[in-house]
């Protein structure tokens, strides 16, 4: 919760510095114009942009945590009962318990949800021509075939690949950033460590992983890679790393 609260302020100082920034625009004849981002004349003083922001940044997150039904009237009463010293209407340590069981909930649905449609995507994909599926499911296709030796668990490797979810949406890419990814084999998610013990190098592979063999029902990346998400990666085996001879001693 601290974590929530220090977003929370840090937004709420950046929409505040913001919304003292913006300034309106006037004709030659002294007609105010107002631009898009012009919303000063709702917040009357820097109390209103940072209630503003927090308000923002609260519904942000938990919109992207899958609660979509809170009761604004509610959320205000909770914060005019604090600022009045008022009771509660739930005790604290049971308003904790409570938003933990229900964040808990809403994550358990959304995985479910991107679950069943990684296992759709899987039962279709698995037919094309040339997909290989293996027993605990992960998918691969073999885009061009290398000569090298295959790494093994203690091996370290360097590899270029771009990742994306099943509705194509990108989430990272090593390509783009001019930089291939240097780890050890058993320093990745179980799809890529199995996948790449069977890659020679100079490999380029295709590969499709259940949420099992990804991230599971926690996602990954803040919620760009959602809990339950199957995975698919283009993943290209450049070269496995040497150790370095240790220095001689003298």
């Amino acid at each position: 919760m601290k974590k929530i609260i220090i977003m929370f302020v840090a937004a709420a100082i950046s929409l505040g510095q913001l919304s003292a920034q913006q300034k309106t625009k006037e004709k030659s004849n002294g007609t105010k114009i107002k631009t898009k981002t012009d919303n000063t004349e709702l917040f009357k003083n820097s109390d209103d942009s940072l209630s503003y922001a927090l308000g923002l940044e609260g519904a942000l997150y938990y919109k992207q945590q899958g609660i979509k039904n809170l009761n604004s009237v509610m959320v205000k009463k909770a914060f005019d009962d604090v600022n009045n010293n008022k009771t509660p209407l739930i005790e604290k340590e049971k308003a904790n318990m409570l938003i933990q069981r229900k964040l808990q909930e809403y994550m358990a649905a959304k995985a479910k949800a991107e679950k069943d449609a990684g296992e759709k995507f899987l039962a279709e994909n698995k037919k094309r021509k040339g997909v290989i599926t293996l027993p605990d499911g992960l998918q691969y296709e073999i885009i061009k075939e290398g000569t090298g030796e295959k790494p093994t668990d203690t091996s370290t490797v360097k590899a270029h690949y771009a990742g994306s979810l099943v509705n194509g949406t990108e989430f990272d890419n090593s390509y783009k950033r001019g930089e291939p990814l240097e780890i050890p084999v058993g320093g990745v998610i179980k799809g890529w460590t199995e996948a790449l013990k069977m890659m020679p190098v100079g490999s380029k592979w295709k590969l499709y992983i259940p949420s099992q063999l990804g991230y599971g029902d926690q996602g990954a990346g803040n919620g760009v890679i959602p809990g339950g998400a199957t995975l698919i990666f283009e993943v290209e085996l450049l070269e496995i790393v040497k150790k370095k001879d240790a220095p001689k001693q003298q």
